[in-house]
Order: C-alpha cells, then structure tokens, then sequence
C-alpha cells in the first residue's frame, strides 16, 4: 500500500534520526545511498527526497524517466542487491512535484554486509559513517562461516602427528561412557574421529583440531592465557605471575590449578567425609574458562585470555564479542547458544565439557547460588568480555564458618585442625596408601585420591608434596604420574 501525504507527514515530525534520512532533492543521491547503505547495515530506516532537513517543509521535485533510471543505478551499486520499492508521493500545493520514499530493512545476525561502490556504511545514533574493517570482516565471517571462519581454515602449522592421540583418546571415551558417542569411537583411527567431528580437510587438521588437541603450540600464539595473582585491589603489586601454553584442554586444567592455588577452600565434616569446595564454585569458574575458550576469537591472535585474582574479586577475560542478540544486562535471561566457534563447542559439547547449548550461564548461576555466593556480572571492555567474580570475605562463608587458604593469609577450620592432627599421627601409612594407588593407576586424580581416603583434597595434595619421588608428567587427560626410586 502507497504511502500517503498524510503518512508522510507523520512520519517526517520527529525530523532526521538514526531510521531517518531527509534529502531536498536528488541532486544528493550519493550521499543518500551511503546513508541507505547504513540502514541496511544497522536498524533499517526511510530515505526521504523533496523533504528540506530542520524546517521539515514538504516541497517534492520534479520526477522524470531520468530520475527514475538514476535511482535505478543508484541502487544497483548496493551489493548483495536489494529490492526496494520506490514510492512516489504528489505533493498537493505543488502538482508537478513528488516526494520519493524508500524504505530499508536492517540488518539481522547472519547476513552479510552490505556496501555502496564497494564502501559499508553504518549508523552511529544519526551519522552516517564508514564501517570499522573489525566490524565488516566479523560479519563477513558470519555470513559465511564455511569461507571466512578461523576455525574451519587447515591449519598452517600442524598436521596429524602434531595432535596429542592420548588426549583424543581420552576424551573419547568421556563422550562414550557418558552416551554422546558411539561406542565404535573408541577403536576407530584418530583420523575417522577426526573425521567425523568435521575437524580435517583431506588429511589436513582444521584450526579447530590443533586448538583442541595439538601437543606444540608452536606459531599459535593465541593459544596462551595470562595467569595472575594479584596483591590488594589493583595492579600495581603481583604474587603470582604466569603465562601458560597448550591446547583447550591444557589451558582449561592450568586455569583450574590456578585457582585452586590461590583461592580459599571451605572445609566442613559431613559425616565420615569431608565435604571441600572453592570460595567461589569451581563449577562456575570452570564454565566461565570453558566459554572463554570455546567461544574467543581465535583470529586475533596478539591477544589472550586472562585471568586475575585479586583480594576482592576475580576477573577472567576474554578477547571476543557477544552476539548481537545477547548483551551484559539479558545475559542472564534464558536464550539460545550462538556459539563463535561451533566446531570446537560441538567437540566440547559432545566429550561432555559443556552442556545444552545457551545453558552455561543458567548452571554458573546455580552453582552461585547453592554456595551463597554473589553471581558473577558480564562487561564488555576494550574487546575482551569479562567476566567478574565477587570474592567473599576474607576467612569467611556466606555462614560464618572459617576456611582454609591456599597462599597462607588465613587459619584453617578447627575441623580441619582435627582432621591434620589425625593425619600426622597417620601421615606415614597415607603416604604409601596414596603411592599404592598411583602405581596401581597412575592416571587416578586427586579427587579420586581424596574420596577413596575420605580425606581432603588438600590433604592429599599435602602428602603429595611431601613426596618427591612421585611426580605428574603432562597435563590433563594427557598426564599421569609417575613414581620414582627413592633413591
């Protein structure tokens, strides 16, 4: 249906805004398509000819097969093309003149960007002004991701034999037991399961596979992440400063070590068992990294993921974006998962590391919440999203029960203190159950140690230290320990 005069009227009142362009004639047709082009490319919006900016008067222009042809061409400079129609309005105290009306979807998730004489354009509250290169290339990326993606490049680095097989084999087998894969997983060749996660071309490992699996992080220098802990509320004194280096998996177990280095652990007895856990859940920690590296822009390479710890909160950050649909104040609101890189969250999701997708914030926030402790807040900072974690009160629960530290600023429990008793007075008779065990299996955890011996985990860890002559060669899944002579 045309629009009308009185239509127009309407429409024009509130003068030029972010969905509105008013042109007096087409004498400035190019700086019309520019500002169609950002229409396209942001919110959509009307581009208006015969209608004068500020005073809003309504004068039209004379339109002849001329003008038309113009606009016509005009338009075909636009890639992807658009189909537009172009209304033609009389204006009735000038019967020679018309107004010209074009109307211009925006741009939705997905699309590919649009550009005027191969230019994008978008809007900035009423400006029109030229995309960033960052802005243009990501939604080329995701317009289409099969080309453009990082993840789905063959890596330029690495080939088969790079990729840790035991790793692989590892998670595997989680995926197996746990009924996301076929049991077949488990004696199929690397390069079948490979394969069938859609992490190769020909015999060539995607980025995706060396991000999950390589050995040597050789010229891959995103695949670091900054481990700090820091004293007081800033930066300006550290206690602990790291920088580690592996795949996925080694990251996220070098991450998970860190914070349970240097946050205070909860000990309470239930029972027979000692029931252990983080200041802040480590089951939200752990989903927070686990986003961070599924979901950073791997392309960016100069940047990495961090992680801070400071006396009053913990902040891990992420060099990437949040969808457009999902922003810092509905992050908490349910939605769908819009993964960056969805090969590797498929691997992730199908080895069980994560869950249903677009379900992690909802399980941070449980796990938050089961704890009484405070949910973590989302803030987008210099192109890194970060995340920031409130630390409870020094020394003490959200139930006033004290807790033991990990950097020696605190006491421990007086449950805990009966609990050390008992094990000095047995510490020798742990430690040979504890090496038994490992040469039994020396790929057995040290939770597995803690909940056969119905002891802490930082017990076990204690008696660990204390004996030299076992040590954990490698990280994660890929790890074991190993017992030497002791002599």
């Amino acid at each position: 249906m045309a629009l009308t005069i009185e239509e127009l009227k309407e429409l024009i009142q509130a003068d030029e805004h972010r969905q509105m362009e008013l042109k007096k004639t087409t004498g400035e047709l190019k700086d019309g398509m520019h500002s169609a082009c950002a229409f396209l490319n942001t919110e959509g919006g009307w581009l208006i000819f015969g209608v004068a900016p500020k005073s809003l008067k309504i004068q039209g222009q004379q339109v002849t097969d001329n003008t038309q042809r113009e606009i016509a061409q005009a338009l075909s400079y636009m890639e992807p093309q658009v189909d537009v129609r172009v209304e033609y309005i009389d204006v009735p105290d000038r019967p020679d003149n018309k107004v010209i009306a074009m109307h211009f979807d925006g741009w939705a998730w997905g699309m590919a960007p649009y550009t005027y004489h191969g230019c994008p354009y978008y809007k900035v509250e009423s400006t029109t002004k030229e995309m960033p290169r960052d802005m243009y290339e990501e939604r080329l990326r995701r317009s289409k991701p099969d080309m453009f993606a990082w993840e789905r490049q063959p890596s330029e680095f690495t080939d088969i034999s790079s990729l840790d097989e035991k790793l692989i084999r590892g998670v595997v087998r989680l995926g197996v037991e746990r009924g996301r894969l076929s049991d077949l997983a488990l004696t199929e060749p690397i390069e079948d399961v490979l394969g069938k996660w859609k992490l190769t071309t020909g015999n060539k490992p995607l980025n995706a596979a060396t991000a999950l699996f390589t050995k040597d992080t050789g010229m891959y220098t995103q695949f670091t992440m900054r481990l700090a802990r820091f004293q007081g509320t800033d930066k300006n004194e550290f206690i602990d400063n790291q920088r580690v280096e592996g795949n996925i998996f080694v990251l996220l177990n070098e991450a998970m070590n860190f914070f349970r280095k240097h946050l205070n652990m909860h000990g309470k007895i239930v029972g027979l068992v000692r029931d252990e856990y983080l200041e802040v859940p480590a089951e939200a920690l752990r989903e927070v990294v686990l986003n961070a590296l599924c979901h950073r822009q791997y392309e960016r390479y100069n940047l990495t993921i961090g992680i801070a710890i400071y006396d009053d909160r913990i902040e891990i950050e992420n060099p990437g974006i949040l969808p457009p649909q999902i922003t810092p104040e509905n992050i908490l609101l349910p939605h769908i998962s819009y993964p960056y890189n969805p090969l590797i969250a498929n691997v992730l999701y199908s080895t069980t590391y994560i869950e249903n997708w677009g379900s992690g914030v909802k399980r941070i926030m449980e796990a938050c919440q089961k704890r009484g402790v405070a949910a973590p807040t989302w803030t987008v900072n210099g192109g890194f999203v970060v995340v920031t974690f409130k630390r409870p009160a020094k020394g003490v629960t959200q139930d006033g029960t004290q807790v033991d530290t990990q950097d020696g600023t605190q006491v421990d429990t007086q449950d805990d203190t009966q609990v050390d008793t008992q094990d000095d007075t047995q510490g020798g008779n742990l430690d040979k159950w504890i090496e038994t065990q490992i040469r039994q299996n020396p790929r057995i955890t040290t939770e597995e140690l803690a909940r056969k011996s119905n002891k802490g985990i930082a017990t076990i860890k204690r008696h660990l230290a204390k004996m030299p002559h076992i040590r954990y060669v490698g990280s994660g899944y890929s790890g074991h320990w190993e017992v030497l002579d002791k002599e």
